[in-house]
């Protein structure tokens, strides 16, 4: 008989590696994920049901805009509205990263383009797709909350995905800021830094970013309540 719990433990634990992950394992974590979700009898079956009348093509026309419609130097990419599209558009597009049909790097630097880095782009990519993906499918199986430390894992990823909001606002915060030339530039290697730790979900990482960003904000004088609330926040982790 299938481990049915087991099977869908496995594809979270996929996506949360590839939400954690770094972007050089890419291609080996998208495989991964595919593979747990074939076995899963739950999930091919919802996959199955997401994707059987879901046209890819028209979507992909709606849903990834190349830079001319958006007058732009790069192309945008958006969600489905309906959660069952979302997730028949994000399985199919992990397909086509997988069979090689859309090369995923390529994809990044159009769609996720982020301070010109694969790094930056694939921490945006994840946030914004692989996480709204992997929740809904952890919606479709309420019960594996009470078969777990569900809410003590919910409240780290909720202080993660907090903190993600946080160094996002921190970092514009900053560069309103009348600083010193040097000492802008020192706070927003750190911050970009972080923007991509936060965007791995790498809590050891975070807060070691934290001590010397804690020591550059005393050393200008710029210490902000949004800076004390993203202290408050890595506490947590």
């Amino acid at each position: 008989m299938e481990d049915k719990y087991g099977n869908l433990q496995r594809f979270f634990a996929a996506c949360d590696e590839m939400i954690g992950g770094k972007f050089i394992l890419a291609d080996t974590k998208i495989g991964e994920l595919l593979k747990s979700i074939a076995a899963s009898e739950d999930l091919t079956g919802l996959f199955a049901a997401v994707t059987k009348d879901f046209d890819y093509a028209a979507a992909k026309k709606t849903y990834l805009r190349d830079p001319a419609e958006s007058n732009g130097m790069r192309g945008t990419a958006y969600l489905p509205s309906e959660r069952g599209e979302v997730l028949a558009f994000v399985f199919c597009l992990l397909v086509e990263f997988d069979a090689g049909t859309l090369r995923f790097n390529d994809f990044l630097l159009k769609y996720f383009y982020e301070d010109g880095s694969y790094t930056a782009s694939y921490s945006l990519f994840v946030g914004r797709v692989i996480r709204p993906f992997r929740d809904i499918v952890r919606d479709c199986y309420p019960e594996l909350s009470r078969l777990s430390d569900a809410p003590i894992a919910r409240r780290r990823e909720e202080v993660l995905d907090a903190i993600f909001e946080k160094v996002t606002l921190e970092r514009a915060r900053v560069m309103r800021l009348s600083l010193k030339a040097e000492d802008a530039v020192a706070g927003e290697v750190i911050l970009a830094e972080l923007y991509v730790a936060a965007g791995r979900r790498d809590a050891a990482e975070i807060k070691a970013l934290l001590c010397g960003y804690l020591y550059f904000l005393r050393a200008t004088a710029s210490e902000g309540s949004n800076s004390d609330e993203l202290f408050e926040l890595a506490a947590e982790l």
